[in-house]
């Protein structure tokens, strides 16, 4: 029998309490204790308060893992996110949770950080937890992280991901036309000289927004260097800052900056900001997610919106249509949700 201790944790020399001790305190069976746990609508209502009388007085908490064996499937689907600093994933958080707990569920949520070792710990956690399903936005782009969920056979739904050879379900986004609206509505208002601030380019996202960029300069017949690509290694407000010194020091500055994300893009526009350079007036800068963050800016920043939310729910729904034990043959989905422009003032046309 599995024991926890009074404060929730696994033995470990601490005073334990079974379900045995909750029965003995409050004179009743283990089944009755057992179904005003789990089904307490079946147990009279004097004796109901006083098993759960007992099970305050002495600290007992249930283990989860314990009843996961007995009903053969868990109520927990692990969720690995690059980075809870951006509030992209945090949106993709919420929408999971919300989809999660519609279905009686709950979501655990790791970070990797972008870092492969952080990814396999992550990934070995929810392993020993026996989620029941992982969503999961992979750091490693080889997809060799992923083997060890298909060799235990647990489900996963890629996030921000695409599944080229459709092993699994996935849920993303249009970045080439996200990348592509970006640069048409720079061209549109008449730069000539378009910085292009990326991350590294293994990212997937990353490739794409280029790709979608360099696919707007093409169909506007304009020359190639048009745009001029400047790498960041991480794509955070600080990566931001750091590329905007240094094209503060480039001979000809930009007259518009295009962002990967809007983290990088408000760093930039921060440090464009204190270094006296009027926004759009002399510099357009344009985003990408649309977080929060990117309206309340000191110069609301125009972005390329990705519906988050709906990402997270829809692949929780995803994962939850395949572990529901009721489908005989899953089949597996691909969806890529459409990315929208939201023009703001950061972005107004070239004076």
């Amino acid at each position: 029998m599995l024991v926890y201790a009074r404060d929730g944790s696994p033995a470990s020399g601490r005073i334990m309490v079974s379900i045995k001790d909750v029965a003995r305190r409050a004179a009743v069976s283990l089944g009755t204790v057992s179904n005003v746990i789990n089904r307490p609508d079946s147990v009279a209502a004097a004796t109901r308060v006083r098993v759960l009388a007992a099970i305050d007085e002495l600290g007992y908490v249930r283990s989860e893992s314990a009843r996961q064996l007995r009903a053969g499937q868990s109520r927990i689907i692990g969720l690995l996110v690059l980075d809870m600093g951006n509030p992209f994933f945090v949106e993709v958080a919420r929408g999971a949770e919300q989809a999660a707990r519609a279905a009686g569920l709950r979501v655990m949520v790791c970070n990797s950080g972008q870092d492969l070792r952080e990814e396999a710990e992550c990934l070995s956690l929810f392993a020993e937890q026996r989620v029941r399903g992982v969503l999961i936005t992979p750091a490693d782009t080889s997809g060799r992280s992923l083997a060890p969920l298909t060799q235990q056979r647990v489900p996963y739904v890629l996030v921000d991901r695409v599944v080229p050879s459709g092993e699994a379900c996935s849920v993303s986004v249009d970045d080439v036309t996200g990348g592509a609206m970006a640069a048409r509505h720079l061209l549109d208002a008449g730069h000539q000289d378009i910085i292009f601030v990326n991350g590294p380019m293994h990212l997937a996202q990353c490739r794409d927004r280029y790709e979608g960029v360099r696919k707007a300069i093409a169909e506007a017949g304009r020359p190639a260097s048009t745009v001029t690509m400047l790498h960041v290694d991480r794509l955070d407000v600080a990566a931001g800052r750091d590329a905007a010194a240094r094209l503060l020091g480039l001979p000809h500055r930009p007259t518009a900056v295009f962002c990967a994300n809007d983290l990088v893009a408000l760093g930039v526009l921060q440090s464009i900001y204190a270094a006296g350079i009027r926004v759009p007036d002399q510099m357009s800068i344009v985003g990408y997610d649309d977080i929060e963050f990117a309206s309340a800016a000191a110069v609301p920043l125009t972005s390329v919106r990705q519906p988050a939310f709906q990402i997270g729910s829809t692949a929780t729904e995803l994962l939850i249509n395949e572990t529901d034990g009721r489908t005989e043959a899953h089949e597996h989905h691909r969806v890529i949700f459409q990315p929208e422009l939201v023009v703001r003032r950061s972005s107004l046309p070239a004076s």
